[in-house]
């Protein structure tokens, strides 16, 4: 378990450089019932028991495009390089389309960084409709 959570850790690290030092904490608190990003996951890992790729999944109470008060959302969706283009991204998604399904929804959301037109691309090539362009902005607020 600590070895794939440290995988994992390390794999979203790649995804989120910026972030590092919040992924084992963040992860803890989805094993612990307490996370407020991570609902449901699924983990890809190799036969040498090391994590090769996970998709985190959410239900936000809003998503671009969409007019339910509740949408399931793909948080992070990642494949190690040496595993992408083997089909483990696609299954990923399928895992999760199946999963908001099963919990009663019929739409599913996701986001990606302007500039990543690698994930934009796959993310339409697996039936996802551009809704919006945004850039977000966020203010702390001091008293």
């Amino acid at each position: 378990m600590a070895a794939d959570l440290a995988g994992w850790a390390r794999l979203r690290g790649q995804l989120w450089p910026a972030d590092a030092a919040q992924h084992i904490n963040e992860l803890n608190q989805y094993f612990t019932g307490q996370s407020v990003d991570i609902i449901k996951a699924y983990v890809l890992v190799d036969d040498n028991r090391q994590v090769q790729g996970f998709m985190e999944l959410n239900i936000r109470n809003f998503a671009e495009g969409s007019r339910s008060p509740q949408v399931p959302y793909v948080e992070a969706w990642y494949v190690s390089p040496v595993y992408q283009g083997q089909g483990w991204g696609k299954q990923f998604m399928h895992k999760a389309e199946q999963w908001a399904l099963k919990m009663g929804h019929h739409e599913l959301a996701s986001d990606t960084e302007i500039s990543n037109q690698l994930s934009i691309n796959i993310h339409k090539h697996l039936g996802f409709v551009e809704t919006e362009r945004i850039v977000c902005l966020l203010k702390q607020l001091k008293p």
